[in-house]
């Protein structure tokens, strides 16, 4: 069925871990009625947490996308992990979304990974509303919420609804309804068990005058609403200064365009586990939020020319076809590509072009997702969200389009790997199967890292963090019968130079009866920054065969760099410069260059200064006052530095930078001095130093 692409919404769930994104999604669904009971994440009965690993945790694992109607729009949503391990799954979502749906705990307010799910939209200029959620919590504060949103996130929050009390029932003034800011009404809704029970209609709530005990708390709010809007809307203006009263379909054109051009983030009040609040979260995705038409067309590279020219792709039908692969399901059967259509009509039984790899590839199937269930379709046009079955070369972030008319659409980048361990098949008859699993996992999931090491003999599976490897693990065991052996997680450390130097590697050996010489000179020094090393090659020759030569001695020292220097570890925040080198008689193979190159890196640590880095982490920690000490004495003797203290819903927060090799076994540690009562999270944050004694240990 066509649809109108101003009716259509790609929009994403992201959050913190426990903020509420797969309940606000359970109950998206049954109140749009896509869905005929209420899933409970507790129970492992949601519609889109259908991974057995997921059930079992109670977490969002994978992405998962469904789609639904609403009003007169329809709405491909992704559901997204808010667990750091995978924020991978966050990082893909919003790179082919439009729009996205913030959830924020009223108790917790701004968490570690909702700052780093905000930094990821603001990377991809994704549109956003909030929706503070768990008002019907213990300690639960809107307000505080929204300070925390505009000072720790540098936004504009546009508060729309102010809640009507706050807390469990058991409270003195607790949550029972929303005031609605743009229509100057009190929302209230019928209890969850009537809900649940199917005695209230879904979609009920009971619309009245807003009580004498909020009218002044709600004028105010209402006062700042309007004149945020000013910048928006001169009629809207113009009917506040004459003091007229304002539409709403005035103030809601206002918010929209404040909203899509990523000026003010509307905020919603609401609890998803009680049903309070749904439906205007659903109306803000189809009044607020951008439809494909909304957002600046897609731009890529065209790599017909000789010159890299930027293109642009409008979202039309009727345009040459380009989308851009952003997530893999490796299955048995063939694997399913989700693709993202920017422009053009991609048809079933066809094929497709992708630049990057030079092939055609083909487009056997083509399938609507919802969760895990699938619709085959004929076609899929701009705008949309499809699953395709058919290519073979693809990978994460390439580029499919029409052939004739080539495009390269930005990539997707994913953070790099921060631990490892080896793994092992308990026979040696299950070694062929484990790679090919391996291999598989691999499409699937680009923060993960499997490779064979050339020293031992053993596979070394890298990863996220523990929880990341734990799944894998679980999953080889639960989905492909293969037990493993598994050795004590590792940390994935770098190398980098003390100072700037230049050296100049060799290759003289007889091998096979052959003499293999080559010279390659080096020039590297450190960045300072956070990145992976760089390799430029310096050295131009006008010689078309000389030329190639020092291509190929470029290509050879970022493969060495890459692979790793006296510690084997990959190079890290290094800039290297190849410079011209003396060419012997004959002209140096292949293999001497390599040779050389390893010897010119090798060279280069040593005359610098090799400095072994370690992965740093951000690590948040939320503790009762009674247990402070004893988890900042804790944090301490793991070589942690605090870096920020503040007081949140009654509990301390702790903000620190760990280093990842002392925080192994820490989820158990902080439970046991805090009695239970502490909860943390960590994540990636830079690499630094390693302290004498590990890099003297490391070999």
């Amino acid at each position: 069925m066509s649809r109108p692409l101003a009716a259509i919404r790609n929009i994403g769930i992201v959050a913190h871990i426990d903020a509420g994104k797969t309940t606000l999604t359970e109950r998206m669904l049954f109140f749009t009625k896509t869905s005929h009971r209420l899933g409970d994440v507790d129970k492992g009965t949601t519609v889109t947490d259908f991974d057995p690993e997921e059930q079992q945790r109670g977490i969002t694992i994978y992405s998962a996308a469904v789609s639904f109607a609403w009003r007169d729009v329809s709405v491909n949503l992704i559901d997204t992990p808010g667990h750091v391990d995978f924020t991978a799954e966050v990082e893909r979502s919003l790179r082919v979304l439009d729009g996205a749906v913030v959830v924020f705990s009223a108790r917790e307010g701004v968490e570690a990974q909702s700052e780093t799910v905000w930094r990821q939209a603001d990377k991809y200029h994704v549109p956003r509303v909030a929706l503070v959620n768990k008002l019907d919590r213990e300690g639960a504060d809107f307000f505080g919420t929204v300070h925390q949103i505009e000072k720790r996130l540098g936004a504009r929050p546009l508060v729309l609804q102010v809640p009507l009390g706050m807390g469990p029932p058991h409270v003195k003034d607790p949550f029972r309804g929303l005031v609605d800011l743009v229509e100057m009404r009190l929302l209230t809704y019928p209890p969850r068990d009537e809900v649940l029970d199917g005695d209230a209609p879904a979609e009920a709530f009971t619309v009245s005058e807003i009580p004498p005990e909020v009218a002044e708390l709600a004028a105010e709010w209402r006062e700042q609403l309007v004149s945020t809007l000013f910048d928006f809307s001169d009629e809207l203006a113009e009917l506040a200064m004459s003091e007229a009263p304002i539409p709403p379909e005035v103030i809601r054109r206002a918010i929209r365009e404040g909203t899509v051009a990523r000026r003010v983030v509307p905020v919603l009040a609401g609890s998803a586990l009680d049903c309070i609040g749904i439906q205007p979260v659903l109306d803000a995705v189809a009044w607020y939020l951008p439809s494909p038409l909304d957002v600046p067309p897609v731009t890529g590279i065209d790599p017909s020319k000789k010159t890299p020219v930027t293109v642009e792709r409008k979202p039309d039908p009727a345009a040459p076809f380009c989308g851009l692969v952003f997530k893999i399901l490796a299955e048995k059967h063939g694997d399913l590509y989700f693709v993202r259509v920017y422009s053009g009509t991609l048809k079933a039984g066809s094929r497709a072009w992708n630049p990057l790899k030079q092939k055609k590839e083909n487009v056997a199937q083509l399938w609507r997702v919802q969760a895990d269930r699938r619709e085959q379709i004929p076609q899929a046009v701009a705008g949309d969200i499809v699953g395709v079955i058919g290519p073979r070369a693809s990978v994460t972030g390439d580029t499919l389009c029409d052939a004739d008319a080539p495009v390269i659409l930005e990539s997707i980048e994913f953070p790099e790997t921060v631990i490892s361990m080896a793994i092992e098949p308990e026979t040696s008859l299950e070694r062929k199967k484990l790679g090919e699993v391996l291999e598989m996992m691999k499409r699937q999931d680009p923060t993960f890292r499997a490779l064979e090491s050339e020293e031992t003999g053993q596979t070394l599976i890298s990863g996220m963090g523990e929880l990341h490897l734990e799944v894998i693990r679980h999953r080889l065991e639960r989905d492909f019968n293969l037990t493993c052996r598994v050795h004590k997680p590792r940390v994935s450390y770098k190398e980098t130079l003390a100072t700037a130097a230049t050296a100049t590697g060799q290759s003289n050996r007889q091998v096979a009866g052959q003499t293999l010489v080559a010279s390659v000179t080096v020039r590297g020094e450190p960045t300072g920054t956070q990145g992976p090393v760089t390799v430029e090659q310096g050295w131009f020759p006008e010689n078309e065969a000389l030329g190639a030569i020092a291509a190929q001695m470029t290509q050879a020292v970022r493969e060495s760099a890459e692979r790793g220097g006296l510690k084997g570890c990959p190079l890290w925040g290094v800039r290297i410069v190849v410079l011209e080198s003396p060419i012997p008689e004959p002209p140096p193979g292949e293999v001497a260059i390599r040779i050389a190159a390893a010897d010119a890196i090798d060279k280069l640590l040593a005359a610098s200064g090799s400095v072994l880095l370690e992965p740093v982490m951000r690590v948040e920690v939320s503790v009762p006052e009674e247990h402070l000490g004893d988890v900042i004495n804790d944090l301490q003797q793991r070589r942690a530095i605090i870096t920020a203290t503040e007081i949140r819903a009654g509990v301390t927060v702790l903000t620190a930078e760990a280093p990842l090799a002392s925080m192994f076994g820490y989820s158990a540690a902080v439970r046991s001095v805090s009695q239970g009562r502490a909860s943390f999270t960590m994540a990636p944050l830079k690499y630094g130093p390693a302290p004498p004694e590990t890099a003297d240990a490391y070999v």
